[in-house]
């Protein structure tokens, strides 16, 4: 991985400067030390700014319905799964490419299909013979 860039697939990569970290304090149980330290990482990248994303790709990462993409197409990624900032700033950054490396494939599209009429039958069958075996209970209610 050159130094600099964070490297999404071989023909893709994000330059460090596009990329906005801010170390904040981790929320949860931790005791002394989570009070003190700011080990957890704010990471932003602008999706809808960013010169080094694709057109296609831009669009299809707009299009999800992803709540950590604010209304200016700002991509936020809270990391505090670690006790270490180094560790939770690389795992922010592995988060953004995981999230950038999924809209790169194109997702197929959906080909409507009809029940065949073996499978009609049989759900029909099933429906008949369930509503059998309600009859016969309401039978043996008034003998």
């Amino acid at each position: 991985m050159p130094a600099g860039f964070l490297q999404i697939s071989p023909t893709l990569s994000i330059p460090d400067d596009e990329l906005v970290e801010r170390f904040v304090r981790a929320s949860g149980a931790g005791g002394q030390n989570v009070n003190k330290v700011a080990t957890a990482v704010e990471l932003r990248f602008d999706v809808a700014g960013s010169p080094s994303l694709p057109e296609v790709l831009r669009s299809r990462l707009l299009a999800r319905r992803d709540r950590r993409l604010t209304d200016a197409g700002v991509l936020v990624i809270d990391a505090q799964r670690f006790r270490t900032q180094d560790r939770n700033r690389q795992d922010a950054r592995e988060r953004l490419a995981g999230i950038i490396a999924a809209g790169l494939s194109v997702p197929k599209p959906r080909l409507a299909t009809r029940p065949s009429r073996a499978s009609k039958l049989r759900r029909l069958d099933a429906k008949k013979s369930r509503g059998q075996i309600k009859r016969n209970r309401n039978a043996r209610d008034w003998d």
